[in-house]
């Protein structure tokens, strides 16, 4: 899912109309409805975001805020903040991407290679 498909479908779920969330909140209707059709990329300011997401009904430090703060990124052609500032992802960042473009993965290899990186990192019951 995009950026612009998550805001749009989260200001939906408020059953509120572009025009109407965005006089609601001081938005622009027309550079918002940019963002929501793509064709504007999400704002790099981490503050304006942070904006964004409350006013899209989401809360701090949740598992929604940092999937918003984390899709704004990808949509932006960029590695999510989270990522950035773990050390052991920057160092094996390289290796990755080097193997990543010298193989051609099938849908099936590259759903499975996340599993397995979503497995690797997340906490087990044991760590909690």
């Amino acid at each position: 899912m995009s950026f612009g498909t998550l805001i749009k479908e989260l200001r939906i779920a408020q059953e509120k109309t572009l025009r109407l969330f965005c006089s609601e909140n001081g938005l622009d209707p027309s550079n918002w409805s940019k963002i929501e059709r793509d064709i504007n990329p999400p704002p790099k300011d981490q503050e304006t975001l942070a904006r964004y997401a409350k006013l899209l009904g989401l809360a701090p430090s949740t598992e929604k805020w940092n999937d918003f703060m984390s899709q704004a990124d990808i949509s932006r052609g960029q590695i999510p903040r989270e990522f950035m500032a773990d050390e052991i992802f920057l160092k094996k960042l390289p290796v990755f991407l080097r193997t990543v473009r010298g193989a051609e993965l099938t849908e099936q290899q590259l759903d499975d290679f996340i599993a397995k990186v979503r497995e690797a990192h997340t906490p087990d019951e044991h760590t909690r």
